[in-house]
C-alpha cells in the first residue's frame, strides 16, 4: 500500500505547493509510481503540472461530494511515474457542502483506498488553512510534511499545525506521524534564517529534514512553465535539492 503524505502548513507562501509538486516530480524521477492530490482550491498543483485547470469535467471536488470515483478523475503527466488528481475553484464550495455529509472528515481516505495499492507514494498539497479539506488530507495520511520557512512567525504557525496533528491523531487517526519539517526559502545570507532554523532544531532535534531548500528563481519560473523544476532545469540549485529530499525519504 502507498505511504499517504501530506503536505500541509496553515500559513500561506512558505512553500507548500512548491514542496508538494516538486517532491513528487523527485520521487517520480526516481521511478516510484505516486499520486499527487490537488486539495487546494486554488488548483496551482494542477496549473502547476500543465493542466488546464479551468477547463476541467472532473475534478477531486466530484470525488468529495461522491459524484465521481477517484480513478475516474486521475491525470497523466509530463512524468511517466507521476499521477495527478487535479483540483480548480469548484472546491471552494466543497467545505459547505461537506458539513452536512456523513463521516465528513473520511470522505478523502475512503476515496484513496481503491487506488492507494497502485501507488509507492500519495501526496496531498492541502489548502494553506486548517479546514475540513486539511483535516480529511490529516485523517487519511500516514504522515505530515510540515515545510516552514525561516522567518519571524515560523514557530508561532508550526505550533498551531502541531496543535491540530496532536487532535487528529486522538480523533481521527491514531496512526498519523510527522515525515518531516522543511525549511524552505532559505537564504544562507540571512542571520534571521540561521536563527529560526537552530531554534526549530533545538524544540524538534529529530524531525527537521537534513535537506533545506534555498531560494531560487527557477523554482520560481517553473509553475508558470507548467512543469516541475526537474523538467525545466534539472541542474539548478532548487532541481538539485528536491532530488535530495526525494534520496532522504526513501532511504531515511
Amino acid at each position: 500500500m502507498g505511504r499517504i503524505v501530506s503536505v500541509a502548513n496553515q500559513k500561506g507562501g512558505v512553500g507548500k505547493t512548491t514542496t508538494a509538486l516538486n517532491l513528487s516530480a523527485s520521487l517520480a524521477a526516481a521511478e516510484r509510481k505516486t499520486l499527487l492530490v490537488d486539495l487546494d482550491p486554488q488548483g496551482n498543483t494542477t496549473s502547476g503540472l500543465g493542466i488546464e485547470k479551468d477547463t476541467l469535467s472532473s475534478t477531486v471536488y466530484d470525488v468529495l461530494i461522491g459524484s465521481k470515483r477517484l480513478k475516474e478523475v486521475v491525470q497523466k503527466t509530463a512524468l511517466v511515474y507521476l499521477d495527478l488528481v487535479p483540483a480548480n475553484t469548484q472546491l471552494f464550495g466543497a467545505e459547505v457542502e461537506l458539513v452536512g455529509l456523513e463521516n465528513r472528515e473520511r470522505l478523502l481516505g475512503d476515496a484513496l483506498e481503491e487506488v492507494q495499492a497502485a501507488y509507492e507514494y500519495v501526496l496531498v498539497d492541502c489548502p494553506p488553512s486548517l479546514t475540513l479539506l486539511t483535516i480529511n488530507a490529516l485523517a487519511a495520511s500516514d504522515s505530515v510534511l510540515i515545510p516552514i520557512q525561516c522567518e519571524y512567525y515560523a514557530m508561532e504557525g508550526l505550533g498551531q499545525l502541531l496543535h491540530t496533528i496532536r487532535l487528529t491523531r486522538e480523533e481521527l487517526n491514531s496512526r498519523l506521524e510527522i515525515e518531516g519539517i522543511l525549511f524552505t526559502m532559505f537564504d544562507g545570507r540571512n542571520n534571521l534564517s540561521h536563527q529560526v532554523g537552530e531554534e526549530v532544531r533545538k524544540h524538534f532535534p529529530d524531525k527537521v529534514f537534513e535537506t533545506v531548500i534555498p531560494r531560487n528563481i527557477k523554482l520560481s519560473e517553473s509553475p508558470s512553465h507548467g512543469k516541475p523544476v526537474i523538467l525545466y532545469d534539472i541542474g539548478c540549485k532548487g532541481a538539485e535539492s528536491y532530488l535530495e529530499l526525494a534520496r532522504e525519504i526513501l532511504f531515511s
